[in-house]
């Protein structure tokens, strides 16, 4: 069996946030956006994370790379103590992990051409190189994006959302990291350009020998690209693993009834789909359910459900966290 690099791994990893006003600092009520997320994403592969707006999917992107600092919990970078490194040795080695946001055009400065977008990663971490050096490896950039070198004077609000984040693709290929977390990077764009970008970083990952870390509540972007997938709901783990057992073989319901949504191009299918719509809204992650934090929309919840957490069952393969039954 061959025997795969761990690049990052999380364990009961949590991030809350103290909320309204109160007299003893420690009687603010929390939001517990993301609350026992254990993960591990290995070189060369893409980790695909889902769940409907709300879940804590952009909190864990941004808690991974230490853009906030966890509140508990595991953080591992290459076998390292990620959550340990001090403030100069994080930025040191932040040229080893990088992020793609998901507004495209509010990640760029709108004062920098794109060419000097592109260029500060470099500007920082490799400060002795030479003018002629940093244009080369921009113009190389770009050409791999799919941007014309002749645009490199222009500025962002010349361009197209889908252009601008080919920009931002390019920022943080440009000190070739060994991991890319892509925080929903294409939710504002149009279909046809979400398919142009999500193809792209497919071939840069192949291309460049990428890890990625995709962010989506669309699962049809998720299943095109990743070999591994999370469920998450309301900052919870609820079935992780390979793309096809996910997709192909959901057992949680959570994860049938987002499947159930998911378009289908072929209207004779659609007509006799049966689309699993979920009762209420998500609950306040200020004030979680007890046990399961799905069961208060489950349609298969039981009274067991509510006295404890779900149990975990499977393999890394595929895992379910759910007390109804086991894989």
């Amino acid at each position: 069996m061959t025997v795969r690099e761990t690049l990052l791994s999380a364990r009961d990893l949590e991030v809350y946030f103290s909320v309204g006003k109160h007299i003893l600092p420690g009687r603010r009520k929390k939001v517990k956006a993301v609350n026992g997320i254990d993960l591990k994403v290995y070189r060369g592969e893409t980790l695909g994370i889902v769940g409907e707006s709300g879940c804590g999917k952009s909190t864990l992107a941004r808690a991974l790379l230490r853009l906030i600092e966890p509140t508990h919990g595991e953080l591992m970078w290459k076998g390292e103590n990620l959550r340990g490194f001090d403030k100069a040795t994080l930025a040191r080695r932040r040229r080893e992990f990088q992020m793609v946001f998901q507004d495209p055009s509010a990640s760029l400065n709108p004062r920098l051409t794109i060419a000097q977008c592109i260029a500060e990663p470099l500007q920082t971490h490799e400060p002795h190189l030479k003018r002629k050096e940093v244009e080369r490896r921009v113009i190389a950039m770009m050409d791999k994006v799919g941007l014309l070198a002749s645009q490199r004077n222009r500025y962002p609000h010349e361009f197209s959302g889908g252009q601008c984040q080919r920009v931002g693709i390019a920022r943080a290929l440009i000190l070739n990291p060994d991991l890319v977390v892509c925080d929903e990077p294409v939710s504002a764009l149009d279909v046809s350009i979400q398919a142009q970008v999500i193809n792209l970083l497919d071939d840069l990952k192949q291309e460049m020998g990428l890890t990625l870390v995709m962010i989506a509540h669309d699962l049809s972007v998720v299943r095109h690209i990743s070999d591994r997938v999370m469920v998450m709901y309301l900052g919870k783990p609820m079935e992780v693993g390979r793309y096809d057992r996910v997709f192909d073989h959901a057992r949680h319901p959570y994860t049938k009834a987002l499947l159930s949504a998911v378009p289908v191009a072929d209207p004779r299918i659609a007509r006799h789909r049966k689309v699993q719509l979920l009762p209420g809204d998500l609950p306040s992650p200020i004030d979680p359910p007890s046990g399961c934090v799905f069961r208060t929309r489950c349609p298969e919840a039981t009274e067991l459900c509510g006295q404890k957490p779900p149990a975990r069952s499977g393999s890394e393969e595929h895992r379910i966290y759910c007390s109804n039954f086991e894989l």
